[in-house]
């Protein structure tokens, strides 16, 4: 489950852990949506219907310091949930974290 997680969070990606129904998983896919990002940059892990969610729940804890989602990576950083991309966003310092990392096209 570790290796798991590790797996997707590597490199030059944004990757966000979500459940659906979450209102602040729909809040940071609505501004992560908002850019344009090359082909496989941008990846939704959807943990709701895994059997080991709570695993991957307790491990983002221990790497990010909270099991609630969504855990937003801008590469191999987590940058917290909806509301910390929502005001990135807002700040307009998530486009620079995102051209940064070589995400955008």
């Amino acid at each position: 489950m570790a290796e798991f997680v590790k797996a997707q969070i590597k490199g030059d990606k944004v990757v966000v852990f979500l459940k659906p129904s979450c209102p602040y998983c729909i809040l940071a896919k609505d501004v992560l949506s908002k850019y344009k990002f090359k082909s496989g940059h941008l990846e939704w892990i959807d943990i709701s219907g895994r059997s080991d969610m709570g695993s991957i729940q307790d491990y983002l804890q221990q790497i990010t310091g909270a099991r609630t989602v969504p855990r937003v990576f801008i590469g191999e950083q987590c940058i917290g949930g909806g509301s910390d991309v929502d005001g990135l966003d807002r700040s307009g310092k998530l486009e620079s974290m995102l051209q940064a990392i070589g995400s955008l096209q």
